[in-house]
């Protein structure tokens, strides 16, 4: 029986337009940049290689520029993954927020992942 996550969100901001956020949480090219060794899509499935070992994830939802949500192929129907791009109105900082699911107890080692991938974006981006 799988016991069910907990929702998370982390929010960072970057300096950079949504549009060309968009293209590195949205395409292959992007995605290769700082998530994953290697990444592929056929259709809305898309590939993402770490170490050898590949997992696959369907786009569920995306509006351009402004979020892509996905869903790992290996788990359940309510758990996902989402990319949100938000300016914020006061200081049209973009911030990109990531929602996830992880277990209660594994919440701050994804969050600390998830800093280290972003820290990769902020990288590649220049921001």
């Amino acid at each position: 029986m799988n016991k069910k996550k907990t929702m998370y969100s982390v929010e960072f901001p970057i300096r950079c337009s949504p549009t060309i956020l968009y293209e590195f949480l949205s395409t292959p090219v992007g995605l290769q940049e700082w998530f994953a060794d290697k990444v592929d899509q056929r259709e809305h499935t898309y590939f993402f290689t770490w170490n050898g070992s590949t997992d696959s994830a369907e786009i569920l939802e995306h509006l351009e520029n402004e979020f892509i949500r996905y869903r790992w192929n290996h788990l359940g129907k309510d758990e996902f993954f989402e990319f949100s791009i938000e300016q914020s109105p006061v200081t049209n900082e973009t911030i990109l927020r990531i929602t996830d699911f992880a277990d209660k107890a594994d919440i701050k080692d994804q969050e600390r992942l998830w800093n280290s991938q972003v820290s990769d974006l902020k990288h590649r981006i220049g921001a």
